[in-house]
């Protein structure tokens, strides 16, 4: 007689109905900064390069801000809705420090 065992439960992330558009976009700000370091290996024109850097920042910036929005969407608010009041203040927290951590470095 064989026993049948449940799969475990997938979790998936927030951002999980995005994962293909977010790897594009990821695949697209790499190939920015492969293009930033062929432009230093060039010798190209400074401002030239650091308008290149700013393109890339403001694109790893605005890929952050839809990963932090799914966060909020999916995984803070299931926190709060779940009533638990250790995890809601758990993903708070996690948020809050994300968040720092984030402006942090501008």
């Amino acid at each position: 007689m064989s026993t049948v065992v449940d799969a475990p439960a997938t979790h998936h992330h927030g951002y999980h109905e995005q994962k293909d558009a977010l790897v594009k976009r990821l695949h697209r700000i790499e190939g920015q900064v492969r293009g930033v370091e062929r432009m230093v290996t060039e010798d190209r024109y400074c401002i030239d390069i650091l308008t290149q850097i700013a393109a890339v920042s403001t694109a790893l910036d605005s890929l952050a801000f839809r990963i932090l929005d799914e966060h909020v969407k999916h995984c803070v608010a299931g926190a709060l809705a779940s009533g638990d009041k250790t995890e809601a203040d758990t993903k708070a927290a996690e948020l809050l420090e994300a968040v720092h951590r984030f402006t942090k470095t501008r």
